[in-house]
């Protein structure tokens, strides 16, 4: 197949990430027969250096005409200025909504041999796999703002028809495996979490009554992901609790380095990203773990191109380059010798 592909290498490692990724889509389409076309643009602090703006108008033209986006990561202190009018952070959610991709998917998977990576015992980590379904678009983030020398406001608001359309694609996911969906929210406090719960114990049932539906205040789910986390199958939340449990539910897998994300939405264009930061500090080191982008190029492959087995394919090249016990300094012990960006990827390119 032919594919054009944007990336966004962005800030701080994401351009080193970006680059491992890149040589993964390349192997991939010579091993399989597929013509990929990458461009790449700026976003981020990087745009915000070469053209005043975190999302310059090249990118956006980019983005829409591509059959999938890449990014790496956007951010720095260079850019964390709280007063500045220009964030790059801001060009990475206008971005989301110009694409219209409402559902951001988080799988976390636990691996045996990186157990002493988790700060949780060995014995919490057998079995963890789920996926976060983390509503994109909506929320406090999208809100209106304000901010004067005395008070600040976030306005946070969610439409029935915003609720519906996640918690559907989050069952959708449930079904094709354990049947199980955790709907998070704080419905004892907030009322959008009220009409949120209102609306999955509306959906869930009528459309999906195969489920079993666990529903968990934000607080409760934050607790239990720690004490029994291999019970959760599908988590469902707003944009504001997804984006702090996904980065608690990090901790099982033992870094940030390992978990991809996949941003979609009603087209087959999706924004594909790992869901660590930018990490400036390590940034050309060649100490980055570049497992969760190369994951996440497995899952642009199977949502976006539609390409399950090259998906599986780099997914299992991941796990074997893991066995074979290749770490980077995020990930490894205390008595094992961490290898390179570019090892690590190579190792998984060989895998391939």
């Amino acid at each position: 197949m032919e594919a054009v592909i944007t990336l966004l290498p962005g800030d701080g490692i994401g351009p080193d990430v970006t680059a491992c990724a890149t040589q993964v889509l390349e192997v991939v389409a010579t091993q399989y027969d597929h013509n990929f076309r990458f461009d790449t643009q700026l976003i981020g602090g990087a745009a915000i250096d070469a053209a005043g703006d975190p999302l310059p108008t090249n990118t956006i033209a980019s983005c829409k005409s591509a059959d999938a986006v890449f990014l790496g990561a956007v951010g720095g202190p260079r850019w964390s200025d709280p007063n500045a009018k220009i964030r790059p952070e801001q060009g990475l959610l206008r971005l989301r909504a110009i694409l219209g991709v409402f559902a951001n998917i988080r799988p976390v998977r636990t691996y045996s041999e990186l157990a002493g990576a988790s700060p949780l015992r060995p014995e919490f980590l057998a079995g963890v796999d789920m996926i976060v379904v983390r509503e994109l678009t909506g929320g406090i983030y999208f809100g209106e703002k304000t901010r004067d020398e005395t008070s600040a406001s976030d306005l946070c608001t969610y439409t029935v028809s915003e609720i519906e359309r996640i918690v559907r694609v989050a069952a959708k996911l449930a079904s094709g495996r354990r049947g199980r969906l955790c709907s998070v929210d704080k419905a004892n406090v907030l009322e959008t979490s009220r009409l949120w719960r209102n609306v999955t114990d509306r959906v869930m049932p009528d459309e999906f009554p195969d489920i079993a539906v666990e529903t968990l205040l934000v607080d409760a789910a934050a607790m239990h992901l720690l004490s029994r986390p291999a019970d959760f199958d599908v988590i469902v939340t707003e944009n504001m609790f997804g984006d702090i449990l996904t980065d608690e539910a990090s901790m099982l897998a033992g870094s940030l380095g390992m978990l991809p994300s996949a941003s979609l939405g009603d087209s087959s264009v999706g924004l594909y990203e790992p869901i660590h930061g930018s990490a400036p500090d390590i940034a050309g080191k060649g100490i980055a773990n570049p497992c969760a982008a190369i994951a996440s190029v497995a899952l642009l492959l199977r949502h976006s191109l539609g390409l399950a087995a090259e998906a599986t394919a780099v997914e299992r090249a991941i796990d074997t380059a893991i066995a074979a016990g290749l770490r980077t300094a995020d990930i490894a012990a205390a008595d094992e010798s961490p290898v390179t960006t570019n090892e690590m990827a190579a190792e998984i390119i060989r895998g391939l």
